[in-house]
């Protein structure tokens, strides 16, 4: 796939703009097809829920868009231009950038250090004053609740380390920020602390695409929840949509035990009016 190289130098979109357009994008890994013409747009200042079960292809889809994978077919569309994400260093560059599961930071270091790895101020003589200053800048825009930038990452909660894997990425300020299930094995006070979080990054303008199996994670912060089956689109939604039928685009089946709860409640409801 060919495709014009963009940079982040440009003014940032507005809100409600289009940030990224895919159309018929397809990935084949031998003889198994992981994904077949896949659409999705992501706007500017919009949360977009990636839903769908064990295998559907939402990790595959990321995994293109972080530039890991190169797309066996299909058109990407990048503020406008099209684009060849070939490298995860350049679709970092485009200002894609994407927070995994595993969060990959370092427990020894301090939350400075995390944040600016890689990238740190001077590195032949590195500021460490200012590092510091705009850490806590970043993080007070966010208003993320973290003790002490120069607390170490393993002395932190769950909650706290997801918080400075997503500041890191907005380091480099990113035009979509892409988030791998992000409240896995978070506590509830964990979890809703971080969905916080995302719609602040959100309110700062930036795309955010959630990738998630909770769905009253999905519906509280989604705009629009983007459901993919067997690696194909089966769906847009709103957080207005019924819990069932999210299951039953996910699950390919209306009939299930969602569905058959509603209906029990529904009988229960009119039985007693």
């Amino acid at each position: 796939m060919e495709g014009t190289h963009v940079t982040t130098q440009s003014t940032p979109p507005s809100k409600g703009n289009l940030i990224l357009r895919l159309r018929g994008v397809g990935k084949q890994f031998g003889a198994v097809t992981a994904l077949e013409d896949i659409e999705l747009d992501v706007h500017a200042g919009e949360v977009v829920a990636l839903v769908g079960d064990n295998g559907a292809g939402k990790s595959t889809l990321v995994k293109v868009l972080a530039g890991v994978h190169q797309p066996t077919c299909g058109s990407i569309e990048y503020l406008g231009k099209p684009v060849s994400l070939d490298t995860p260093k350049k679709a970092l560059e485009m200002g894609i950038a994407t927070v995994f599961q595993d969060l990959a930071l370092c427990e020894n270091l301090d939350v400075v250090a995390n944040l600016f790895l890689g990238h740190e101020i001077n590195p032949w003589r590195m500021d460490e004053v200012q590092m510091e200053v705009r850490a806590w800048t970043l993080l007070q825009e966010l208003a993320a609740r973290i003790p002490s930038v120069r607390e170490p990452i393993a002395s932190l909660s769950g909650g706290q380390r997801q918080t400075v894997a997503i500041a890191r990425s907005l380091l480099l300020d990113p035009h979509i920020i892409m988030l791998d299930e992000p409240t896995a094995a978070l506590g509830v006070a964990q979890s809703a602390e971080v969905l916080n979080l995302i719609e602040r990054v959100r309110d700062r303008g930036h795309g955010v695409i959630l990738i998630s199996h909770n769905m009253e994670d999905v519906r509280a912060v989604a705009d629009r929840i983007v459901v993919l089956r067997l690696g194909k689109n089966n769906g847009v939604f709103t957080a207005e949509t019924s819990h069932q039928d999210l299951v039953a685009a996910i699950t390919g089946a209306s009939e299930n035990s969602v569905t058959r709860r509603a209906a029990r409640k529904q009988q229960d409801s009119e039985a007693v009016q």
